[in-house]
């Protein structure tokens, strides 16, 4: 069951209301995902009903899954604090700060999607990170605090030093990745120039004049987790069952992709309603070296420690492990 925003916030006032009146399983989770097919994993689940299925196998019967499709991580961090959201699919900068913010009350699960993100322009005079000013519009998902605003600052900080790692922050705009595919292909809004991601990035290559600038790897320095499951020990303790269900469905559904990506990548056109993509370009695209569905973290640790230099949280974590609850046997990473 998809939720609007709308419905989303009508929830985060019904989860204020009757927060603390039980303390058993939940009956109905409710998951936050963002657009693009970093997100297949959670398009299989919901696809396959997986977490119903692993539920029942655990003796939940009838739990009921929501899912809520959001433009950036805001409505997600506010979901998962006020308990509207039981997961919530989002970059490493939002798992970051959550830790900060609430005590390390919410943390990770595991990774899901490791792959590169892509600055592109469309602007000519544009050549490196060093070429932006203020006739740019760089559109990012959510400013300041999506990954992509931070792998901006990151690249900023190498740039220009790190006392001027917000130089680019002030031509920045919040949009989502249909949205700001759609203004940076048609040159509206001001937007030339998109922190993109697959299959948007895909399209807006193709662009005449469109050209890379660099990406999240490079920024980096190798490969990266873009996307982080999330939870709140609150939920963990309260639910375990509901709780465990939606790790085994994550390993089933990354498992099933990475055994058939052609079969992967017919589902996500069908799940994303997508007709500008072919089952062979979305299957070049999850299929490429870069590109990989792992519970693995990589980098996650490093996007922690600039956050902590410059200020963004608080409190610095001692290790990988003071961000990720722990609970998948052999999870490694860093």
């Amino acid at each position: 069951m998809a939720l609007s925003l709308r419905a989303l916030a009508c929830a985060f006032v019904l989860s204020a209301a009757f927060a603390g009146v039980t303390k058993a399983e939940v009956s109905e989770l409710t998951i936050a995902q963002q657009y693009g097919v970093s997100f297949l994993p959670l398009m299989m689940m919901e696809k396959n009903k997986l977490i119903e299925k692993h539920a029942a196998a655990s003796g939940l019967s009838g739990l009921t899954v929501s899912w809520a499709k959001v433009s950036g991580p805001a409505a997600m961090n506010d979901g998962l604090i006020s308990g509207a959201l039981h997961f919530a699919s989002q970059g490493a900068p939002s798992l970051i700060t959550l830790w900060d913010k609430t005590n390390g009350q919410i943390k990770g699960v595991s990774a899901m999607t490791t792959y590169p993100l892509y600055l592109v322009t469309r602007n000519p005079a544009v050549k490196s990170i060093k070429d932006f000013s203020d006739k740019d519009k760089i559109a990012v998902p959510s400013v300041k605090i999506s990954t992509q605003a931070i792998m901006l600052e990151m690249a900023a900080s190498a740039a220009f030093g790190q006392d001027n790692y917000t130089k680019l922050d002030p031509l920045t705009v919040s949009l989502s990745h249909p949205d700001a595919t759609l203004a940076f292909i048609n040159n509206t809004a001001g937007v030339n120039a998109h922190f993109s991601t697959s299959p948007f990035y895909e399209q807006e290559i193709k662009v005449p004049g469109a050209h890379l600038i660099t990406t999240s790897y490079e920024i980096l320095g190798g490969p990266a987790t873009a996307l982080v499951i999330t939870t709140s020990s609150k939920f963990r303790e309260a639910s375990p069952k509901a709780y465990r269900a939606f790790i085994d469905a994550a390993r089933e559904a990354i498992d099933t992709i990475n055994k058939d990506k052609i079969a992967a990548s017919k589902l996500y056109l069908e799940a994303a309603h997508d007709t500008k993509n072919s089952v062979d370009d979305i299957n070049a695209m999850i299929s490429d070296k870069d590109y990989a569905f792992t519970l693995e973290p990589q980098k996650v640790f490093a996007t922690a420690r600039f956050m902590a230099k410059i200020g963004s949280i608080k409190k610095a974590p001692a290790s990988i492990n003071d961000l990720f609850f722990g609970d998948i046997p052999g999870m490694k990473g860093d």
